[in-house]
């Protein structure tokens, strides 16, 4: 609480143009190990995470400098989608606008590789236009290892926190087409997170994508608001 109310107290010295907390892009996985049902629980589970109420209330407290969202979803090289732009979260008027957007995508056909490396670059160039913001972060959510396109660790974007959300069940799929959750966690680490304070968060099965997208959410809003505290503003890169 004393940090949050730090934070508050020095934010009318940050010129307004630079009053961005955080850029957060979202990339979501819909390469061709995601059918429609899983589409939809990566859609639905992101906007019902938006909308859970802890959530809400950590992206809201500081709307002076708001966090503002970007979604994508991505699939082989070259093939990106912008779902939602940059938004400013500074309403509930603003989140439900999201919140909604979410809601009414519609899946496209798109290639079945699982482009790893381009999906990062993509996500930095997005991040890229929001440079002005204090922090930038960048979540990749998927259920495979890149299979095509640059390798994920080739690609390392300077001055942005890459997180991952991985998708994957206990145990490796008996046909050998799905690696289990426990390897792909090990590739994440090892291969696609980087940046100060970058973590995989996991679900166990697309049914679970909502409660992990909620933890990795308030994990890392609590933890913006509290590190920055001592660093308020765009000179407080220690957080970067």
């Amino acid at each position: 609480m004393r940090a949050l109310l730090l934070v508050l107290a020095l934010l009318a010295a940050v010129p307004a143009q630079a009053a961005c907390r955080m850029a957060l892009a979202l990339g979501l996985d819909v390469s061709g190990s995601v059918d429609a049902r899983e589409y939809r629980f990566q859609m639905d589970g992101l906007a019902d995470a938006l909308s859970d109420p802890g959530v809400r209330d950590t992206l809201l407290q500081m709307p002076q400098a708001p966090v503002t969202l970007a979604v994508f979803e991505w699939s082989g090289p070259g093939v990106q989608r912008l779902l939602l732009d940059w938004t400013d979260i500074t309403s509930d008027a603003a989140l439900e606008y999201v919140v909604a957007r979410l809601r009414g995508v519609g899946r496209v056909e798109g290639d079945p590789a699982t482009a790893l490396g381009e999906a990062k670059a993509y996500g930095a160039a997005l991040l890229a236009r929001r440079s002005e913001c204090w922090r930038q972060v960048l979540d990749i959510s998927g259920d495979g290892k890149s299979n095509s396109g640059p390798r994920p660790q080739q690609v390392r974007p300077e001055g942005i926190t890459v997180n991952g959300l991985v998708i994957g069940e206990v145990q490796r799929d008996d046909r050998g087409g799905t690696p289990g959750i426990g390897e792909l966690i090990a590739y994440y680490r090892a291969y696609v997170i980087e940046g100060p304070g970058a973590f995989v968060e996991t679900a166990l099965g697309f049914e679970a994508y909502r409660e992990a997208m909620v933890r990795k959410l308030e994990k890392e809003l609590q933890a913006m608001v509290i590190g920055d505290a001592g660093s308020v503003g765009p000179s407080g890169g220690g957080s970067q």
